[in-house]
């Protein structure tokens, strides 16, 4: 008895693959922003996805190559907030797209993963190939924001500047506090809570 082999339908596997990946590095974003990229098992990223680590090393050669990949995935996550926002304002100048960049941040941030995960990439810059991912994603918002809004140098810095700002007042939870230096820091910041943990 022949059996009937299987009709393959063009770019099927290649789709299922492609949402494979899409799955690990949402996964990966996650769990590195939690414990980073020194601390954190492959293992751990390949249970979260539903899938085995084996399976996650066919599609990325190794921790560093995830890793990396994570970190583009969350800064054009970033920059694509950034672009809808500002396209979304309308005609309202550079500072009025600006500030409707500052309003999709926030809200993108309500999420800690994206920043908790931008932090853990700076700290560790030392490996050339996370510090290029870092300079590249900055590249990527920085551009976009000045294209999107139009703003000189000098806003688009301050914008950015503000942001790093923004991240400290959420991971350190500044906004609960009441002491004179918290409130100089936290002083017409907009920010959202954190949300519950999953």
């Amino acid at each position: 008895m022949t059996s009937t082999p299987q009709r393959v339908i063009p770019g099927r596997s290649r789709s299922t693959a492609e949402q494979q990946r899409t799955r690990i590095l949402q996964s990966a974003v996650a769990v590195f922003a939690h414990a980073g990229y020194h601390a954190t098992p492959v293992t751990e990223i390949a249970e979260k996805a539903a899938v085995s680590p084996a399976y996650v090393f066919r599609l990325f050669p190794g921790k560093l190559a995830l890793f990396v990949a994570a970190v583009n995935q969350c800064y054009a996550q970033v920059a694509d907030a950034l672009v809808a926002g500002g396209e979304a304002a309308g005609p309202v100048g550079p500072d009025g797209i600006l500030d409707a960049m500052t309003d999709a941040y926030v809200d993108l941030i309500g999420d800690r993963d994206l920043i908790m995960l931008q932090v853990h990439a700076q700290s560790a810059c030392d490996i050339p190939e996370i510090r290029e991912a870092v300079r590249a994603g900055v590249s990527l918002v920085v551009r976009a924001v000045a294209r999107v809004s139009g703003a000189e140098p000098a806003a688009v810095q301050r914008f950015i500047a503000y942001g790093q700002l923004c991240h400290l007042i959420v991971q350190a939870d500044l906004h609960d506090l009441t002491d004179s230096w918290a409130e100089t820091l936290t002083d017409g910041m907009r920010h959202n809570g954190p949300q519950a943990a999953r």
